[in-house]
């Protein structure tokens, strides 16, 4: 495992062929700069400082954090985030099951929406983007199965973003087009595509050539025609190889899956975390008793 899953207990990932990642305000396809509204990066409380209005950001780059080479993408940038999640309904999250793994773990840490470049920059957000784990309602990490999902309630509504759309049967195909929005290594968010569907035979997940890091677990993989929620990126290969020439660490780069070192993104297929029914549940109660 690479020093990040060694330090943040997260699952690594790698870069396939040409590093695609790119911060939101710099891509050029409106639907993926509409959907990254609705992702969040999970931070650890203790990094973040409630002033009024403002949520005041802890700052640790990329190079100092990780120790990677300074020549490496990003590597200036605010990498504090852990993991990454996504909205489903007003107070509904998903995430990878890794990532919270009990309530104690979901206390700890806050869910920010807007943490990206352009936005962070002063190191201040709004507080209103900042958002806390009222209660796990859903959680598998399965080693047998390779289940890893989480569904997390938030301490409140989220008014001022839209949940995101996500299949809820059937399955995408080999060679279908991906895109994948989170935060690679706790950076800020970054928007990659120019991926695919490798193998589609496992019953909880899908292979893909996602070019992801540690941090990227939970995020939301879409389709990239349609926009809509494939599955959540939960596992993959090594991210980080050390240049000795160097002396510090740069990008895992494979030309193709397979291999060692090259064995392809994991993606958990959202389709069975039977998510439709947590919402659909939720929502017929509280038109029951009148609180929508």
């Amino acid at each position: 495992a690479s020093v990040y899953a060694q330090d943040m207990s997260v699952i690594p990932k790698v870069i396939y062929g040409e590093d695609n990642r790119v911060d939101v305000a710099d891509s050029n396809n409106p639907l993926f700069i509409k959907l990254a509204m609705s992702t969040a990066a999970q931070i650890d409380k203790s990094k973040l400082t409630i002033r009024g209005s403002d949520a005041i950001l802890s700052f640790e780059s990329l190079e100092n954090g990780m120790g990677v080479c300074p020549t490496e993408k990003f590597a200036a940038q605010n990498s504090i985030a852990r993991c990454s999640g996504f909205l489903i309904a007003k107070d509904l999250l998903v995430t990878a099951g890794h990532c919270v793994r009990s309530q104690q773990e979901c206390d700890k840490y806050a869910w920010v929406f807007d943490y990206r470049e352009g936005e962070v920059n002063d190191g201040k957000l709004p507080s209103s983007s900042v958002y806390s784990c009222k209660k796990i309602i859903r959680q598998a990490l399965d080693p047998i199965s390779e289940a890893d999902y989480a569904l997390v309630q938030l301490e409140r509504k989220v008014k001022d973003r839209k949940p995101l759309k996500f299949r809820k049967n059937g399955s995408p195909e080999v060679g279908d087009e991906l895109v994948v929005i989170g935060h690679p290594s706790g950076l800020t968010t970054k928007i990659s595509d120019g991926a695919q569907v490798i193998e589609n035979g496992a019953d909880q997940y899908i292979l893909t050539n996602l070019d992801t890091y540690g941090g990227n677990s939970g995020s939301a993989v879409f389709n990239a025609t349609s926009g809509a929620i494939e599955g959540i990126l939960v596992r993959g290969a090594k991210d980080y190889v050390y240049d000795w020439q160097q002396g510090c660490y740069v990008s895992n780069v494979c030309e193709t899956v397979g291999g060692a070192g090259c064995e392809g993104e994991e993606v958990s297929r959202i389709s069975k975390v039977k998510l439709g029914n947590v919402t659909g549940f939720i929502g017929f109660i509280k038109r029951l008793f009148g609180l929508l």
